[in-house]
């Protein structure tokens, strides 16, 4: 195992972006950066031995400056939406970037982690990205200090491990935004990957993508994922929630007890037999199919455009900050965030 430091890039500032190659001895290697803790390329081997990029990003540190995808991002201190960009706290009223309709959507969007230079140190498996973020910074209260760690494992496993502290009840709920395609970043749509969700429920959804506060089962509607299935079988469905987010974008209610680390995903791409599972302690995960990518010019010269990649981004439900029966993403000085998510892949 062995962990490299190159530069990516340079700030138009002088500050100069690192990328860290985390590489085993199965011929996996992740890259990550610290402008916005992003996973720039994820090389996994598939069932002949061929090792390709499966997650969709950019060549040059210039393409995150946009980024409107988020592709491979940290997103914090909030991911997600945030209902009319404001969340009520211990009585205080908190205002957020307007920036998605009339919600918040990742805290901000300009601004937000994934926008920042974080602080790094390496050792021989992993490397750790460090932010402080002061009180009243993006509108969330509470001097916060958090650090997200990315670790490879010889068992193929990239492992995401958040943490954070504030001095004021705050709201923390960060998560990985990056597109994966197990046939290759840019082998095109994802409809013929087969997944499975443990997830019997999800959080639908109103115009605006924001949770109408039901948990409602899937079984019987195309969100079911309980069993495997091709991600184009029901996409397009004749169906309300499908059509408001132009295909998959919403909030799964994960099955097993938020806390434990637990098998919560797979994917599977037949052609490559790449085969994906994710675990998280979290309680939510957002499966999202890329519907809104248009022609985006990614890594060597491919063009992704609509559902080329597909994310399974772990987290607190959306807009949880208003909704007292969703499970509580506020933490402080009597509850530290801690929370870790696996991608393990196989053939």
């Amino acid at each position: 195992m062995k962990v490299e430091k190159t530069v990516f890039g340079t700030m138009a500032d002088g500050t100069k972006i690192y990328l860290y190659s985390l590489e085993n001895s199965k011929g996996m290697k992740a890259q990550v950066i610290n402008y916005g803790a992003i996973l720039v390329n994820l090389y996994v081997p598939d069932k002949k031995g061929n090792v390709e990029d499966v997650v969709l990003g950019f060549d040059k540190l210039e393409g995150y400056y946009d980024n409107s995808p988020n592709f491979g991002a940290t997103i914090g201190p909030n991911a997600n939406r945030i209902a009319n960009a404001s969340f009520t706290l211990d009585g205080v009223e908190y205002r957020l970037d307007v920036n998605d309709g009339k919600n918040n959507l990742h805290s901000h969007l300009a601004l937000g982690y994934h926008k920042k230079v974080w602080d790094a140190v390496e050792n021989d498996h992993e490397v750790a990205f460090s932010l402080e973020n002061p009180d009243g910074e993006l509108g969330f209260p509470g001097n916060k200090k958090v650090c997200v760690t990315y670790s490879l494992t010889e068992d193929n496993e990239l492992k995401v491990h958040y943490h954070g502290t504030s001095d004021k009840r705050t709201i923390l709920n960060m998560t990985n935004h990056s597109y994966f395609n197990l046939a290759g970043h840019g082998a095109g749509e994802v409809y013929d990957h087969i997944l499975t969700l443990n997830a019997a429920n999800y959080t639908p959804v109103v115009a605006g993508a924001i949770p109408t506060g039901e948990i409602a089962p899937v079984q019987g509607t195309p969100m079911d994922f309980t069993s495997p299935k091709r991600i184009g079988d029901e996409i397009d469905a004749d169906f309300e929630q499908l059509k408001l987010a132009g295909g998959y974008d919403h909030n799964w209610v994960l099955d097993g007890e938020e806390g434990t680390l637990r098998h919560i995903a797979t994917a599977e791409e037949p052609v490559s037999g790449r085969i994906m599972k994710v675990y998280t302690d979290l309680p939510g995960v957002q499966f999202y199919t890329g519907n809104f990518l248009e022609k985006e010019e990614g890594k060597e010269g491919k063009v992704y455009r609509r559902r080329y990649g597909f994310c399974l981004e772990t987290q607190y439900y959306p807009n949880t900050a208003n909704e007292a029966s969703f499970p509580s993403a506020v933490y402080g000085p009597d509850r530290e965030y801690d929370t870790t998510t696996v991608f393990r892949f196989e053939v």
